[in-house]
């Protein structure tokens, strides 16, 4: 009894701070999502609404686009990062000159702030200043403007990403590999199957939980990208780039519709919850079925 009450002593301070910043605001936003309030009305004060707000999301198509865009965008940079990220892994699990080199400047990206991230990429990008465009026309005479051209401005947002957070699972993959055991590999070789079927019937059933893992964790922040994108894009040309979080924030912010927004950040968190939910299901079962 004793043992456990100094446990929840040692756990109290991370206890309340968890209580103060997740829980509160939680149900403050869910309190003012039941509200229609615009801080800067002629009506002042908060009007209860009761589910208008939710409502007016089932009808609101610009909301559902930015949440289909999103989707699509966490689809296309996971598979990618994952791509990449296995490749590097295996590189760096093997040794050559200069490994040690290549490791620290693989992981710079993820030192660098997200605002940092989008800004340096708004000066490489920018037509007329940014070194991609004027060599992408000098040397491919490829016209090449993320002001102009949506789908441009899209796959730029997602090799941006890319880019920031292929580290991350190069790191996840490689602690992956280096835990894998050698007796099913050599097994395998043994018995005459190729590099890609000791890959595909391997390597992979066993680096299952790693890879649902590092989806897991990189689908909640790229459901959530704003920084990176607003530096660099704005949302724009033509809404291309107007993920979720940022359709938000033009509610919240400038518009200064809060009640609506935040039904919208709450409606945002349920699929965000509930997308999680279901990998991590999938890495329950898996761990499960490996006992």
């Amino acid at each position: 009894m004793r043992q456990n009450r100094t446990a929840w002593f040692f756990l109290s301070p991370s206890l309340i701070i968890l209580f103060i910043v997740g829980l509160v605001p939680f149900f403050y936003i869910l309190y003012v999502g039941f509200f229609d309030w615009n801080a800067f009305s002629l009506q002042k004060g908060m009007h209860y609404a009761g589910l208008e707000n939710y409502r007016r999301l089932v009808f609101d198509q610009p909301f559902i686009n930015s949440l289909l865009l999103t989707f699509r965008f966490a689809v296309y940079a996971i598979l990618v990062q994952l791509v990449i990220g296995y490749v590097l892994a295996n590189l760096l699990a093997t040794d050559f000159p200069g490994k040690w080199f290549f490791r620290v400047i693989h992981t710079i990206p993820l030192m660098v702030a997200p605002l940092a991230v989008g800004a340096t990429w708004r000066l490489l990008t920018i037509p007329g200043f940014g070194p991609v465009p004027f060599y992408l026309d000098r040397w491919f005479d490829f016209e090449y403007s993320i002001s102009a051209n949506a789908s441009q401005a899209f796959w730029t947002t997602v090799i941006m990403d890319v880019w920031h957070w292929t580290p991350f699972v190069t790191l996840t993959m490689l602690a992956g590999l280096t835990a894998l055991p050698r007796e099913p590999l050599e097994q395998a070789l043994v018995d005459g199957a190729n590099r890609l079927q000791v890959f595909w019937y391997v390597k992979v059933p066993l680096l299952r939980p790693i890879i649902l893992s590092t989806v897991f964790i990189r689908l909640m922040d790229a459901l959530r990208t704003v920084d990176e994108v607003w530096m660099l894009t704005g949302g724009g040309p033509a809404a291309a780039t107007r993920y979720t979080g940022l359709y938000i924030w033009r509610i919240v912010f400038p518009k200064t519709d809060y009640g609506y927004g935040s039904a919208m950040s709450l409606l945002t968190l349920y699929f965000t919850i509930l997308i999680s939910w279901l990998l991590y299901t999938a890495i329950g079962q898996q761990r499960r079925g490996e006992r």
